[in-house]
């Protein structure tokens, strides 16, 4: 699955770190950077900002990226890909593949809102607490990715609204993309859940698409749901698909996805732990089948 190429670069990481912090904006000034979509209109993002909430499980392994020299390592695999756009992360974990030169020529989404850490008595209170708008573009990014979950019963949802608005607006101001995530969800027995049923996505896509005073910008990042026909028909912004974590056989979920991208609004997916954890280890494999999905390459 992984070459080991990569791995003495890895280690060698931290003392870049403690040497020579400069390389790190030396390297994004120096980016290779690329259009936001090829001629296909049609985008595959690898997902890697769930750590920063500490979410770190995947099906029944609670510290399945928990270690951060693996987790390069899968994300480095998955971006060698010819098939791969890019990747969404925060800064660290940006600032890491940076290093490795594995951002040359690929998407990079910084997230930004990662205060609302998974299980806390807080999580709707979700800060920005990684990127700003203001870094973004300053190190030449393409875009800023919010979770914006809307909790009818909870005081801390039109702070993250307010936040969310204002940091649209500014990616639009400056040409970025602006990638919005909104949920309608609830507070169950002490723990956050999404509602994923499609009435509840709609009013989601309806609260999230009018964010920001421009939506020239907006791209939405939606779950794959049941009806999604009328679900995506709620708009007509760019959507991207998320893959969350992946609970049932490859195949299905693989099936589910190609269904989805048929449809006129979604142009492509957002997938993290389905592709860097898949059941078989082979990232690889895995990355290829979705990126034939997406761009619509022979299998």
């Amino acid at each position: 699955m992984i070459t080991t190429s990569i791995r003495p670069r890895i280690r060698e990481l931290t003392e870049v770190r403690v040497r020579e912090p400069e390389r790190i904006a030396a390297g994004w000034a120096a980016r290779r950077r690329r259009d936001l979509v090829g001629p296909d209109g049609q985008l595959l993002i690898v997902a890697a900002d769930h750590p920063a909430r500490g979410a770190l499980g995947v099906r029944d392994n609670r510290q399945a990226m928990a270690s951060r020299s693996e987790l390069l390592e899968r994300l480095a695999t998955a971006l060698s890909r010819p098939g791969a756009d890019g990747v969404l992360g925060t800064p660290d974990i940006l600032d890491d593949l940076l290093l490795l030169g594995a951002l040359d020529d690929k998407i990079a989404i910084g997230s930004m809102n990662r205060g609302g850490l998974q299980g806390s008595v807080f999580e709707f209170d979700d800060r920005f607490t990684a990127y700003n708008v203001a870094e973004i573009a300053a190190r030449g990014l393409d875009g800023g990715k919010m979770l914006t979950r809307i909790c009818l019963d909870d005081a801390a949802t039109p702070a993250t609204l307010e936040a969310s608005g204002r940091a649209v607006t500014e990616l639009a101001g400056r040409g970025l993309m602006a990638m919005v995530e909104p949920f309608l969800s609830v507070r169950v027995d002490g723990r956050v859940r999404n509602l994923l049923d499609p009435e509840s996505v709609i009013a989601s896509i309806h609260i999230g698409s009018a964010l920001g005073a421009s939506s020239q910008h907006t791209w939405l990042k939606l779950p794959v749901v049941d009806d999604l026909a009328r679900v995506m028909d709620a708009t007509t912004l760019p959507t991207l698909l998320l893959g969350g974590d992946p609970s049932g056989r490859p195949d299905e979920t693989y099936a589910a996805w190609g269904a989805a991208l048929d449809l006129p609004a979604v142009r492509g997916l957002v997938v993290g732990r389905a592709l860097l954890f898949p059941p078989d280890g082979d990232v690889a494999a895995a990355v290829d089948v979705a990126a034939g999905l997406v761009h619509r390459q022979p299998a």
